[in-house]
Parts: C-alpha cells; sequence; structure tokens
C-alpha cells in the first residue's frame, strides 16, 4: 500500500528536557490518511517527503474544565436544549477541540441531575467530527464557602457520601473529574469514594494550606482546578497549594492562560517549574461562541468583555475565549511552543489516564483530525486541521 510521508515535523513536549524541542520527526500516511509511521529524523537528513519546515503536529485539544457555550450552561441543561448543545460541540470542534469533560458548577440537586442525564443522551449522538463529551467535571458542591468565587453560596454542601449519592447516583460511570475542597469535614470520605470509581478529584475553591493540600494528594487528589484561583497564592511565608503541587510532581495544574485569571509571568513561572503538569484548560462560560456583552447565568447577570466574564458586582466567572488561544498565548509569552501545546492537547489525556507516548497517540490516528501549528505573520502560533494542513 503506498504511503505518502511528512518530514521536518516538530512534536509537543512537556519534559524538562530541552532537546525535544529541536527533534524532527517523519511521518507515514496511508491512503485512508491515517498515520502509519512516526519515525526520528536525522540530524542533516533530507529524507523524502512534503517538508513542513519545522511545523508542530499534535492532536486535537483537550477541554476538562468548560462550563457551556452558546448561551447554554451546563448546569441548565434540559432536554430541549439538545440540538443546541450538538451545535456547540461542532463549533469545538471547529475550534480544535477534540473533546470535552462538561463542567457543572455548582447547583441544586435536581438540575445537575437532569443536567447529567441530557449529557447522557448527547453522548449517544456522538459522530466523526463532532467534539466528544466525556464525563462531566462536577465543579462542586464541597467547596469552601471563604473560596466560592462565582459559585452561589445557597447550593453549597458539606461533603458527605449521602450529599455525593444524592447527587451522582446512577451517573458514576459519567463522571471524570470532580473539583472539592479537601480541608473541609467529611471530605476524605468523599474523596476515597470518588478514587475507588477511578473518578479524578482536583483540589480547588479551597483554602487549603500547603500542609493540608500534601495530605490531600497523599490520599490521591491529583490536579488543581484552576491555580492560583479560588486558593492561596505563592507566599514566602505560607506557599499554600500551589508549592505542594508542584513540589510533588505528581499534580496537574490547571491554568487558565487568558493573561486576566493568573498574570502572563505567572503563568510563565508555573509552566518553568513544573512543564510536565501544567494543563490548560478555556474556563469558557454559556456566552462563549456569542457576542460580547450582558448574558444571563441562572438568576444573575454576566458582563462579558475582551473575552473575559464578570458577575455585575466585578467577581471573575470565566472567559467566553475558546481552549487554543490559551495555547497561543502562552506560547507568546513563553516562547516554547511545544510545551504550550502540549499543555492543551497531551497533558489533559494524561490525567486522564492516558499513558501511551505521543508517538504511540499519533499511531493509526486521522491526519485529519490532528492539528499542524505554525508562525504566522505576528509570530504568533496558528492551528489549521487538514486538509487545510496540507503544504
Amino acid at each position: 500500500m503506498p504511503v505518502r510521508w511528512i518530514s521536518n515535523v516538530r512534536l509537543p513536549h512537556a519534559s524538562r528536557c530541552s532537546h525535544g524541542s529541536g527533534r524532527r520527526w517523519r511521518l507515514g500516511v496511508d491512503a485512508q490518511g491515517l498515520i502509519t509511521r512516526v519515525l526520528p529524523l536525522e540530524p542533516g537528513s533530507c529524507a523524502a517527503g512534503d517538508d513542513w519546515g519545522g511545523d508542530w503536529l499534535s492532536p486535537a485539544g483537550v477541554d476538562l474544565q468548560i462550563n457551556g457555550g452558546l448561551g447554554l450552561a451546563f448546569p441548565e441543561l434540559e432536554p430541549a436544549d439538545l440540538p443546541r448543545l450538538l451545535e456547540l460541540l461542532d463549533l469545538l470542534w471547529a475550534d480544535g477541540v477534540e473533546a470535552i469533560s462538561p463542567t457543572l458548577v455548582t447547583c441544586g440537586v435536581e438540575p445537575l441531575r437532569q443536567a447529567l442525564a441530557v449529557l447522557r443522551q448527547a453522548r449517544l449522538q456522538h459522530r466523526p467530527g463532532r467534539c466528544q463529551l466525556l464525563g462531566a467535571h462536577l465543579e462542586g458542591p464541597f467547596l469552601a464557602a471563604a473560596r466560592r468565587g462565582a459559585h452561589p453560596a445557597h447550593h453549597l454542601a458539606a461533603p458527605s457520601l449521602e450529599a455525593l449519592n444524592e447527587r451522582i447516583k446512577g451517573f458514576e460511570a459519567e463522571i471524570a473529574l470532580v473539583t472539592l475542597a479537601p480541608e473541609l469535614e467529611g471530605a476524605e470520605a468523599v474523596i476515597d469514594a470518588l478514587r475507588q470509581q477511578g473518578i479524578v478529584v482536583s483540589l480547588g475553591h479551597s483554602a487549603a494550606t500547603e500542609a493540608q493540600a500534601e495530605w490531600a494528594f497523599s490520599k490521591g487528589v491529583g490536579m488543581l482546578t484552576h491555580a492560583f484561583n479560588a486558593m492561596a497564592d505563592l507566599h514566602r511565608r505560607a506557599p499554600g497549594p500551589v508549592a505542594a503541587a508542584v513540589l510533588r510532581g505528581d499534580v496537574a495544574l490547571g491554568l487558565i492562560a487568558d493573561g486576566v485569571h493568573v498574570a502572563p509571568s505567572m503563568a510563565v513561572l508555573l509552566q518553568r517549574l513544573a512543564p510536565e503538569q501544567v494543563l490548560l484548560v478555556s474556563d469558557a462560560l454559556g456566552p462563549y461562541g456569542l457576542k460580547e456583552g450582558r448574558h444571563s447565568w441562572d438568576e444573575r447577570v454576566l458582563l462579558v468583555e475582551d473575552g473575559s466574564c464578570r458577575l455585575e458586582d466585578g467577581t471573575l466567572a470565566g472567559v467566553t475565549l475558546p481552549l487554543l488561544e490559551g495555547v497561543t498565548r502562552l506560547a507568546r509569552w513563553s516562547g516554547e511552543p511545544g510545551r504550550a501545546i502540549a499543555a492543551a492537547t497531551l497533558v489533559p489525556r494524561r490525567v486522564l489516564g492516558e499513558r501511551r507516548t505521543l508517538q504511540q497517540l499519533l499511531l493509526g490516528r486521522p491526519l485529519a483530525g490532528t492539528l499542524r501549528w505554525s508562525a504566522g505573520p505576528d509570530g504568533d502560533l496558528r492551528w489549521r486541521r487538514w486538509p487545510e494542513a496540507a503544504p
């Protein structure tokens, strides 16, 4: 069977090693458009094939924290919203996102269960060329009141197995991630129950100290939800959960790279401290895909300006920027495009349990499902899909 070769390709990496950014690769693509070979290209080699000139190739993005879009807020989903939900998944695919963990912020029990049921129906309608719905991300309700941010206080709950089962019984296999404050009384039993079911637990909206975070990580908490936001900052005398996660080395660090939630210099510092742990998320809200201005969110109003969403009292609530815009911004700030790409495409898969190397992940994958990244006229990263990815 004839093979088409693509040469002089770079692959994204999250490694601390610097040699990964300069290594070039050669890819073989069969007549069905599937990647069948991923081979290192020796320095100075003039191997035959389409020369990509050092452009990057990656899987599409995976967003583990996205709250809605096209006017839909995931916790408010009703059966009648299914067509628009599918339209949103098509938009996400067009925006370079292959899969999402739909995030359900703190809400009432019945709306939560209804939303999980609608998401279950939407999963049954998945098709190629549409963003895939992974298990849901429950952001709450077991959060610290003082760190709740935009989460409604009247729906917060104390952690307990009873409260957990009330919300997710019957949907356990459709939950991928739960954000909670591990320092709350009763959280240990909830963490244990979630981990026994293979659900990732993330520290977020938490007042945890460094020591409390270390304890939580020892119990199986494997991620920070939007690092630096709704938790203690890095401080010379009170390092907090971010320092504990970086020093441990195996805790994913969710990061919103809009330049507002976290200053660009702090985002770059975090990735330089822990390049294999930084995980880009969009934290996009319901107005994603719509015009800026005033939008409703439950019984409240969201004010959207320059991609940022705030409540009327000024509380920062989220963004409307696509996930891959965070890649572009982080790459611009850091000068490390390979690591920025990996943070939105490779690290999220690692959090969900993927252990194959990137080369192994690419084998058998349609080239049409991958992204080609190159520098635009302004020097910023740009991505495109096949056949647009063709030289």
